[in-house]
């Protein structure tokens, strides 16, 4: 039923790592079992989510780690975080401190010499920096404050994957960022959202809600978030919180009940708002705080100035998937029609849970025109500016201040960048309340919808994991991805993976993919699984 490809493909998937939620125990690979010490800690959630895998395929060439923050990056933190080929346990809270600190003191010394102001993310205690807040911060013990942590991510081509998992607490951390024009926007992300996300979240003052607004005075982008919340089936539980500003799009889909107990209670309106709240000021700080490296290191490396990423972030816990997007990756998950008279197969919808933006969605080109009314040339040959396909993006300055592009020479530079940024870093959020039906959720770079549609993908991982339950359906994903790239471009499978990397660019993009199947039943006894 599946075409085989050739082992040759497997020489460009950089990244293939899985992991079976066991209980109390986890493998490594075929390493000697290790037991997770239980701690005396109330669990606030369980998890719903059996097992996960992801893979990387690269087909550009990218420089290895760059200098962007004084090294810190590449040399520090990503060796700390990468475990490409499995899942291995680290220490959280030590590790995380440790990183904040040493990333802080890097970025002070970088704002300092600067003239920062996120005045247009809205008005923040901390003008110069949030990392500077962030860092002050002590966390608490906060639901997210695992002790220990399972990691796994690496880099395949311009693209970066991440999974971070607390079995413990029943929480699921998956990041895909599909890094353009270079991988340094990506790197600096894969390095930082996910501890800048965590601290964020453990200094939130969740009980101190008495004084605080409602998050509809907050949110100016079409429906409110307390909107969205009350014409949906969402009890009326507490208030709002402190935000930083600027808009995003918000979609709510989950039901909850009140909060009966003085624990954090993850199924409550106000939990929810705080979760969008912390992965919204997350990525508003790394955004800032990218993009004044690279106003300090243009000179040097004007290249910076371009270098761009997609976000996706997928983040369960207990049974409500967050999602958080900018770009034209995708979140697919795949849920199980009621209907008898249907085939086995026709039984998988496919819901897409996150919006494109790109060029070619109608919404984004309306806004991009209604915001630049006074510039005919907002979006040339299908690109913003004639240059970049998707309408909202990390980093990619030169699209957002005039003085980053006039760091660009001759056809680089962007000519009548007239009402800049042209380029949104506002995301896409979205909550879905996981249900009996749903089965499996796919996480995508744009590379793998240029073969498949959400239909097809559903198809594929739902028929290999009844064929092969203790297989690897983001491995088999990509196999099956290559197989279609080479009989489009009339080759074979090791005539197309012989070329080399860059060249093949013209023939596949970078794709990245996590699967996580949802439920509590195991589908293998192995924690990794690296084929």
């Amino acid at each position: 039923m599946f075409e085989e490809p050739a082992s040759s493909a497997d020489g460009e998937i950089k990244v293939s790592f899985g992991y079976q939620c066991s209980g109390r125990k986890a493998v490594r690979d075929n390493a000697d079992e290790y037991e997770i010490i239980p701690k005396p800690r109330l669990r606030r959630t369980s998890g719903s989510f059996s097992c996960l895998s992801g893979a990387a395929l690269s087909a550009n060439t990218t420089l290895a780690n760059t200098n962007i923050c004084n090294g810190i990056i590449g040399a520090e933190i990503l060796p700390s975080w990468d475990s490409p080929n499995s899942f291995r346990r680290i220490p959280s809270s030590p590790s995380l401190s440790s990183k904040v600190d040493i990333l802080s003191s890097s970025l002070q010394s970088t704002l300092s010499n600067l003239s920062v102001s996120p005045s247009s993310l809205g008005e923040s205690p901390e003008t110069d920096s949030y990392l500077k807040f962030m860092s002050a911060s002590s966390p608490n013990e906060g639901f997210l404050n695992a002790m220990e942590v399972q990691v796994a991510g690496g880099a395949a081509g311009e693209d970066r994957v991440q999974a971070v998992c607390s079995e413990e607490d029943g929480w699921l951390f998956c990041a895909v960022y599909d890094g353009f024009n270079g991988r340094d926007a990506a790197d600096f992300l894969a390095g930082t959202l996910y501890d800048t996300f965590l601290m964020n979240f453990n200094s939130f003052n969740w009980d101190n809600q008495e004084d605080s607004t409602e998050v509809s005075n907050h949110l100016a982008s079409g429906d409110s978030l307390q909107n969205m919340l009350d014409d949906s089936n969402i009890s009326d539980v507490g208030k709002s919180f402190p935000r930083i500003g600027g808009k995003m799009d918000v979609k709510v889909d989950a039901i909850s009940q009140k909060d009966n107990s003085t624990e954090v209670d993850t199924s409550s309106k106000s939990f929810k708002e705080g979760v969008l709240e912390c992965l919204q000021r997350a990525l508003s700080q790394a955004e800032i705080d990218f993009l004044s490296m690279v106003e300090q290191d243009m000179e040097d490396r004007p290249d910076l100035v371009s270098v761009g990423s997609c976000v996706l972030v997928a983040l369960l816990v207990g049974k409500d998937l967050y999602t958080l997007n900018l770009g034209d990756s995708r979140v697919v998950i795949a849920t199980q029609s009621s209907d008898s008279d249907v085939g086995e197969t026709e039984r998988y919808k496919a819901i897409q849970l996150t919006d494109i933006h790109n060029t070619d969605n109608e919404v984004e080109r309306s806004k991009l025109f209604l915001n630049h009314r006074d510039d005919p040339s907002t979006i040339t040959a299908g690109k913003v500016k004639g240059k970049l396909k998707v309408t909202r993006a990390f980093g990619v300055g030169y699209l957002k201040k005039k003085v980053l592009n006039d760091a660009l020479m001759g056809i680089l530079r962007v000519r009548n960048l007239i009402s800049p940024p042209y380029i949104s870093t506002s995301p896409s959020v979205n909550v879905h309340r996981i249900s009996k039906s749903d089965r499996f959720v796919v996480l995508g770079s744009d590379g793998l919808f240029d073969f498949f549609t959400n239909e097809e993908i559903v198809r594929l991982v739902h028929l290999f994991i009844s064929r092969y339950p203790s297989g690897d359906p983001a491995k088999f994903l990509l196999e099956q991805l290559v197989i279609r790239a080479a009989d489009c471009a009339g080759f074979s499978i090791e005539e197309l993976m012989n070329i080399p990397p860059g060249r093949r660019r013209k023939y596949h993009d970078d794709v990245t993919v996590i699967v996580i199947t949802l439920g509590i039943n195991q589908r293998t006894s192995k924690a990794s699984t690296c084929l």
